[in-house]
């Protein structure tokens, strides 16, 4: 994921920050509890293509 790219995304429904999982390919909204998926290196940035945090991933700390 390019760290420029990540610096100007927003999550479309708050506008809050995003926080990058490598391991998952995801886009994390901590504050909606979204993940959005990154496909052939591009963020799906649609809410209906979104999943919900598990409790755990919205309680998991900034690495």
């Amino acid at each position: 994921m390019d760290k420029k790219l990540l610096t100007i995304l927003a999550c479309p429904c708050c506008k809050g920050e995003l926080v990058y999982k490598k391991e998952l390919e995801e886009l994390f909204c901590k504050a909606d509890g979204l993940a959005f998926p990154i496909r052939d290196g591009i963020p799906v940035m649609l809410e209906h293509e979104a999943r919900t945090l598990t409790t755990d991933e919205k309680l998991e700390k900034e690495r």
